[in-house]
């Protein structure tokens, strides 16, 4: 019989499939045709079974699937550095916020959102799970540079440049995700800001909206201890009490953060199936607190991982938070094989998949999925000698290491450089709105 004709052969040192957990194929190749994984096999018995129009060989590699950014707030790029060390709600209120309320509009985020794309691919991400204005810009940009992302249709009470009031936020949204609803790369999320800023009223449509169209709630939840305590004054209640009593702790609610748990809270949350979206970095910088996430992924909660937004990270590194992830978990717990490397790498894949319900289609490298692949290259100083490659990504290796990134088969990073998307005019974009708010 002859060779089977395919797209391309992907020829590495590793092939790292994530499922099962800890498995690292060694001298493997990644056969991809029609933006999907055929197989995965020996290398030296490719030649006999597949024919490609094109082949890659990647000798000091490790390929792993894309990485999924669960959360984060895209164009507050242009926002990176504008407020630094100052707690949460002073910086909220004091500086991101009048800035976005003079500052946002469709140039804004598309140019912030270029940029964020443009980051991430660098290093490896290729799907992120976006908060933020104008989602039909930020939807825009992911398709136009092929990567793939779920846009948050974002929920507030008070107006902003994309709305006026909850209704019109709903309204809005509801347009944006008809828009998408086909869309091959580019999905959807309702995306309440925050318990603080959404009210009962609002979260009942979302609860009805959400369910009606299937589509998950992407929230910051239970951020702060001061979070908590305001709210209990004035209500009496934990915002995660009160969001279960409005039905929202189901399987469709990512709830971000998730740094003040009660161990009652960890159970419900586990048994309403809720994802929590961890943010290490972010927290850290905020000081918002530790999520305690040992001890929910023992509870057996869906633990994924996101980087915030540039504006309070001040980055969009999911290698430095996948490091971070793992050790922090590690310190939080008192137990340093609380959160091992593959667990950590499959935080930050197959678990962002699960949140973002697509890991029927990406997370992990396997026949009939979506060839969203990474090529990270371990032949450097700082991460010789290679005794496991997945612990040298999560514990010695960066971002910088990533060569070439394929999102659904198509190649957005060839050899460290940007295929779709014009890099020096993304640049020039942001240095010129860094020109225009340092002149506030």
């Amino acid at each position: 019989m002859p060779p089977t004709s395919v797209d391309t052969l992907i020829h590495a040192r590793w092939v790292i499939p994530v499922e099962p957990q800890g498995t690292a194929l060694q001298n493997h190749t990644v056969i991809v045709d029609r933006g999907k994984i055929v197989a995965l096999m020996p290398s030296t018995e490719t030649e006999q079974h597949y024919d490609a129009r094109e082949e890659v060989h990647l000798a000091n590699h490790a390929v792993i699937p894309g990485l999924i950014n669960a959360h984060t707030h895209a164009a507050m790029t242009l926002l990176r550095g504008y407020a630094d060390d100052r707690p949460l709600m002073d910086w909220l209120h004091n500086y991101i916020w009048p800035a976005e309320l003079k500052w946002a509009s469709p140039e804004f985020v598309r140019d912030g959102t270029l940029l964020a794309i443009a980051e991430m691919l660098r290093g490896g991400v290729t799907c992120f799970s976006d908060m933020y204005f104008f989602p039909d810009e930020v939807a825009h940009a992911a398709a136009s540079a092929g990567m793939r992302a779920t846009v948050g249709l974002i929920v507030i009470e008070f107006p902003s440049p994309w709305a006026a009031d909850a209704a019109d936020y709903l309204r809005k949204g509801i347009d944006v995700h008809d828009q998408l609803r086909h869309h091959p790369l580019v999905r959807t999320a309702f995306a309440p800001h925050a318990p603080y800023t959404v009210s009962n009223s609002t979260f009942g449509k979302l609860a009805t909206y959400a369910s009606e169209l299937n589509i998950p709630i992407h929230m910051h939840v239970h951020e702060t201890a001061e979070e908590v305590r305001t709210a209990l004054a004035q209500t009496g209640e934990r915002p995660l009490k009160r969001l279960e009593r409005l039905g929202l702790l189901t399987p469709q609610l990512l709830a971000v953060h998730m740094t003040q748990l009660e161990p009652h809270e960890i159970t419900t949350v586990a048994a309403q199936g809720v994802h929590v979206l961890h943010c290490p970095e972010s927290n850290l910088k905020l000081a918002s607190g530790f999520c305690p996430v040992a001890r929910l992924m023992q509870a057996g909660v869906n633990v994924a991982i996101g980087t915030d937004g540039a504006a309070s990270n001040n980055n969009l590194d999911m290698f430095g938070e996948m490091r971070a992830a793992a050790l922090l978990a590690k310190a939080v717990a008192g137990d340093a094989s609380a959160i091992p490397a593959a667990l950590a790498l499959q935080m930050a894949t197959l678990n962002g998949a699960r949140a973002l319900g697509i890991d029927d289609i990406a997370g992990s490298l396997a026949p009939g999925k979506a060839a969203d692949l990474v090529a990270v290259d371990l032949h450097y100083p700082a991460t010789q000698p290679v005794y496991d490659p997945i612990s040298a990504i999560i514990y010695s290796a960066d971002r910088d290491l990533v060569t070439d990134v394929w999102v659904q088969g198509r190649r957005l990073l060839a050899d460290r450089a940007l295929t779709t998307l014009d890099e020096s005019e993304i640049l020039m974009r942001a240095q010129h709105w860094g020109e225009r708010l340092s002149a506030r």
